[in-house]
């Protein structure tokens, strides 16, 4: 696959594993250490892409802060009506039909990532197609950076689009790690992949193009 798979500060996959398990027992908010509940929030420090757990409380406090952490939000959207022809997808010059894309404020450029059995990897192809799609579909120009994707599922013959958290981008990168098996992947990880979709588009707000 043409791209670099990418790392952060401390252990990236741990994170990623993290987010593709069911929340444990325990577990403890990042900043403040006080136990978190279920569907507790994320931060991303946006220089490293590194996601951190917090409590309610703690997320409060980042959630108008500019600067080294930015609180990902919580509620995906489904885009019913998207506009994306096979062509523009080819090309994008991705080399799988599963990806996330993100204004990345470090970078000062749309981020175009792909889950892989090794982790989040970054495509290093120029995106010169990108500003056609935000034209076709103008929901794209106001992305939160760093937190906010377009994560697109182009798997066989489905082609679903939402606007995800980056956090839930994340969880799907980590169950592919997770469940990843021999060269195909075998049929666990495609049944991940699935039920992953299933959940998303279950839980997801209806969006809209021109919103």
């Amino acid at each position: 696959m043409n791209g670099t798979a990418l790392s952060g500060a401390g252990n990236p996959l741990t994170v990623l594993r993290r987010l593709a398990k069911p929340r444990a027992q325990g577990e403890a908010c990042e900043f403040c250490s006080l136990d978190l509940q279920p569907g507790h929030r994320h931060l991303v420090e946006v220089a490293t892409r590194k996601i951190s757990c917090v409590c309610d409380a703690c997320g409060v406090v980042f959630q108008n802060a500019v600067g080294r952490w930015k609180v990902v939000p919580r509620d995906a959207r489904w885009l019913s009506d998207f506009q994306l022809t096979d062509p523009q997808w080819e090309a994008l010059g991705l080399p799988i039909q599963m990806a996330f894309f993100f204004q990345s404020t470090p970078a000062k450029r749309i981020v175009a990532m792909y889950p892989s059995p090794g982790g989040p990897t970054e495509s290093l192809l120029p995106l010169s197609s990108w500003d056609a799609l935000v034209q076709a579909n103008p929901c794209l120009a106001r992305l939160e950076p760093d937190v906010e994707a377009l994560l697109a599922n182009r798997l066989g013959n489905k082609r679903e689009y939402y606007i995800a958290p980056l956090d839930i981008c994340y969880e799907l990168v980590g169950l592919i790690r997770l469940h990843w098996r021999g060269f195909s992947g075998g049929d666990r990880v495609w049944e991940e992949i699935e039920k992953f979709f299933v959940r998303l588009r279950d839980n997801a707000l209806p969006g809209a193009l021109h919103a």
